[in-house]
């Protein structure tokens, strides 16, 4: 609820945000609820900086910068769907590997809004496909500040993940993978969203809501697939 008071989100989407957090905290843990709290506090912190100038662009999130429930949905359903499919199931989803796949989910989340909110204050953008010069905000569009924000945002969600994990459940066979493979894996699924933005949400075939649960679909995916690389099978 400090969310909704704070302006993060509003009174629904608060109220949803708090019930997956609950089943995240409940049948994974600490570690993961405590990795989500930080995604929270990290875009707030971001959608905030620099509001003032994004509102009078017309680029901001809501009126004061909170986020409605569509937004909580596209980025909490897939994260508490690997924290529940781990609790439920731990033999075909190990603690471990759902570590993994669910910090490269919040890992894009949290690249997606880096550079969506910082990298639009650079005023300048170019399509992601044709490098051709577009507003700043447009779907698709990219900078090198945004780049470099969108990786700011994929590491340290890697680097915050691996410290919770062993700071409640000790050493973990696979830390590189946790920072380095689902690091990776969130920001390329950062470059997929700007790809889906360009290519089917400027046509209306997705909203903005539905690019950003295919992108962090394809995070987890392509976080499965260099497991599966590395010899750590799921």
């Amino acid at each position: 609820m400090i969310a909704v008071a704070s302006g993060s989100f509003t009174i629904p989407a608060g109220a949803v945000a708090a019930l997956f957090a609950s089943i995240i905290v409940v049948v994974a843990g600490f570690d993961f609820f405590g990795l989500l709290v930080l995604f929270v506090v990290g875009s707030t912190l971001a959608t905030r900086y620099g509001f003032e100038e994004k509102q009078k662009a017309h680029m901001s999130e809501g009126s004061h910068g909170e986020r409605g429930v569509p937004n909580v949905l596209a980025h909490i359903v897939i994260p508490t769907g690997l924290a529940v499919g781990s609790w439920l199931a731990p033999s075909a989803l190990p603690v471990p590997t759902a570590e993994v796949l669910f910090t490269a989910a919040l890992a894009f989340g949290a690249s997606d809004t880096f550079a969506s909110e910082l990298g639009v204050l650079s005023g300048h953008a170019r399509s992601i496909l044709t490098l051709r010069p577009v507003p700043p905000g447009t779907n698709g569009g990219v900078s090198p500040v945004g780049e470099f924000w969108a990786v700011v945002g994929s590491l340290s969600t890697g680097l915050l993940s691996l410290i919770f994990v062993i700071a409640f459940r000790g050493p973990i066979p696979m830390p590189g993978l946790l920072v380095g493979g689902a690091s990776a894996a969130g920001f390329l699924g950062c470059q997929v969203d700007s790809v889906l933005g360009e290519t089917l949400e400027n046509r209306g075939f997705l909203t903005k809501h539905g690019t950003n649960f295919l992108a962090m679909l394809t995070s987890v995916v392509l976080a499965a697939v260099i497991l599966w690389l590395t010899g750590n099978v799921l």
